[in-house]
C-alpha cells in the first residue's frame, strides 16, 4: 500500500510540474491590454520556467544539466513552485494559486518523509 502511495505522491509532483508551466502561461496570457505582450508572456514565460526546471531539477536532478541537491534544491523548488503559484495570484486566480502552493507543501514534505527525489 505504501509503494502505491509513493507512486501517487511522484505522479503528484509531476502533476504540479506541469501544473506551473500552465500557470506562468496563463499569466503572460493575462497580463496587460497589448497582444504582443501577452503573446511573448504567455509563451515565453513557460519556456524560462521549462528551461530552468531541465538545467537544476529535471527527472529529480537526475536529467538536470547542473544538478541541485539539498538545500539547494529544495530553496529552487520553493521558488520555482511559488512562482507558479505567485503567477495565479498575480493573474487574479486566488483560489487556484492556493491550492497549486498546498499540494506543492504536502507533496514535498511526504517526498521528504519517504526520501523521493
Amino acid at each position: 500500500m505504501l509503494a502505491i502511495a509513493k507512486g501517487a505522491n511522484m505522479a503528484l509532483m509531476f502533476i504540479l510540474e506541469l501544473s506551473v508551466l500552465v500557470a506562468v502561461g496563463y499569466w503572460g496570457f493575462t497580463t496587460g491590454s497589448n497582444w504582443g505582450l501577452k503573446l511573448v508572456a504567455g509563451l515565453g514565460a513557460p519556456v524560462l520556467f521549462g528551461v530552468l526546471w531541465g538545467l537544476f531539477a529535471a527527472g529529480g536532478g537526475a536529467n538536470a544539466t547542473y544538478p541541485l541537491t539539498g538545500i539547494a534544491r529544495g530553496l529552487f523548488e520553493i521558488a520555482w513552485f511559488g512562482g507558479g503559484a505567485l503567477a495565479l495570484y498575480a493573474a487574479g486566480a486566488l483560489t487556484p494559486a492556493v491550492i497549486l502552493a498546498a499540494a506543492f507543501a504536502v507533496n514535498a514534505v511526504l517526498r521528504l518523509v519517504w526520501h523521493q527525489a
